[in-house]
């Protein structure tokens, strides 16, 4: 997938893997818009990286979506690469009674309902292009469950059947259909579980860089780092290892981490 000269959309694009993305992207001499539901956010990123265009949107809201869609005709009829990176990470314990039902459901709002809407929305125009291309983000727990975050890993892992779903479906189009399965980085989500970074955790530069090398090479799944492990080890043993993950999460709150 040539990216040079493309107009690539990025929703959660102001931090992150979004922020990275968009960075590197820009290297590339790529045409880069962010969307993020926090102006405060957009309006930084927009200071650090002036030639970045930003639009506030919250892709929870369908009506939102529908207004971004019309902007970008508008504005950047060009747009061939959509980006669906968006997505929170919550810690959920079932036991919680205080957790209002509403607040349960947030991350497939986000990180699925967001995405399948986005891709609903601009598909008829990435299939009038000549070449295009939808991109989602998801990430290793989709393949082995963390207990902490148990919606956050069912949305992921709704998100890479959706993907491999979605690339059958359009097979033969001019839509190439890619998925990103970053392992945990040193930037992780700002919603995310508090945990301190240890030397494990992957680069965030380094895991963008690897995926954005995979995309110009057409490569469909790309799973940096522990994500490829974390893969293989759901397919070799997958109750043994959720198991393991359990146990030491389990072990490191005893510990008082």
């Amino acid at each position: 997938m040539k990216l040079q000269h493309s107009t690539i959309l990025i929703t959660g694009g102001t931090n992150g893997i979004g922020l990275e993305f968009a960075k590197q992207l820009l290297e590339k001499g790529a045409n880069v818009i962010v969307t993020g539901r926090n102006i405060e956010n957009l309006i930084k990123t927009k200071e650090q990286f002036p030639e970045i265009h930003t639009i506030q949107c919250d892709i929870d809201n369908p009506d939102e979506i529908r207004s971004l869609h019309q902007q970008i005709l508008k504005e950047f009829p060009d747009l061939n690469i959509i980006i669906n990176n968006a997505g929170i990470m919550h810690s959920v314990r079932p036991e919680d009674v205080n957790m209002e039902l509403e607040k349960v459901t947030a991350e497939i709002e986000t990180n699925f309902s967001g995405t399948v809407r986005m891709i609903h929305q601009f598909l008829p125009h990435l299939m009038a292009k000549n070449a295009s291309a939808i991109v989602n983000v998801t990430s290793g727990l989709a393949f082995i469950p963390f207990t902490i975050s148990p919606i956050y890993c069912g949305t992921k892992a709704g998100v890479h059947v959706y993907t491999q779903a979605l690339r059958l479906q359009l097979r033969g189009s001019n839509v190439k259909v890619f998925e990103v399965a970053p392992p945990k980085t040193d930037k992780p989500l700002q919603t995310a579980v508090p945990e301190a970074p240890n030397s494990r955790d992957m680069k965030v530069e380094d895991m963008v860089r690897i995926a954005i090398r995979g995309i110009s090479k057409d490569k469909l799944e790309i799973r940096p780092g522990l994500s490829n492990v974390m893969k293989w080890m759901s397919r070799i043993a997958p109750d043994f290892f959720a198991k393991l993950i359990d146990k030491n999460i389990r072990k490191s709150k005893l510990q008082g981490h």
